[in-house]
């Protein structure tokens, strides 16, 4: 089992999930962040005062899912938040060693 987690650009969620749930993932958390990278912040002028935006809003996507699985769905992911300039985001995985599914006490791949 695989927690895949996405940092990508706000404008990217829509055709990400999309692609997801045609893919047939059954759910994800959404979740808006705000950091930085290589892309850092910005200057922006506000009433004539020139001020520093050090983070970006970003969307953080965590994605469970099997092993088999995790490629094909990166790669969804990366297709869906790809515009080839800086700031596209990241991607990770991490290894889950359990998964409960709360309501009804299933485990595992079942809990998915």
């Amino acid at each position: 089992m695989k927690l895949i987690t996405a940092i990508i650009q706000p404008h990217a969620l829509q055709a990400v999930t999309d692609s997801l749930r045609e893919y047939g993932v059954s759910g994800i958390t959404v979740t808006e962040v705000a950091g930085y990278g290589r892309q850092g912040g910005h200057t922006e002028v506000y009433r004539g005062a020139e001020y520093t935006i050090d983070t970006i809003p970003k969307i953080k996507l965590e994605v469970l899912a099997e092993e088999i699985d995790e490629p094909a769905i990166i790669d969804l992911i990366v297709a869906g938040a790809r515009t080839g300039r800086i700031g596209d985001g990241k991607v990770w995985t991490t290894e889950v060693g359990t998964l409960v599914r709360v309501r009804t006490g299933e485990r595992g791949a079942d809990a998915l």
